[in-house]
């Protein structure tokens, strides 16, 4: 399996109502204190015309694993288009986009 490389994105309590009419509530994690994080899986390929795309954003190779500094306009993109498509695996739709 090839890895993962995920994008954090907050979760407030409209966009929990949101997740939950999609069916995807139970991939919220809580993380902190009650606050909740949906991880938008992009492979290496998909990760790297990101960090392209995107040059505040960066890839913490140290901990995480995670693709950080992303636009907010960015993540709520990604956010609707998770809604929209029922799935978190929905990078090589936005990046098509």
């Amino acid at each position: 399996m090839p890895d993962t490389y995920p994008i954090n994105i907050w979760i407030n309590e409209e966009r929990y109502e949101q997740l939950r009419k999609a069916g995807l509530a139970d991939l919220a994690k809580d993380v902190l204190a009650g606050m909740k994080v949906l991880q938008v899986p992009c492979d290496a390929v998909q990760r790297d015309e990101l960090l392209k795309r995107y040059p505040s954003a960066k890839f913490d190779s140290a901990t995480t694993k995670s693709i950080e500094l992303l636009p907010p306009d960015t993540k709520n993109q990604l956010f609707e288009l998770v809604v929209e498509h029922s799935r978190v695996e929905i990078v090589s739709a936005f990046l098509k986009a």
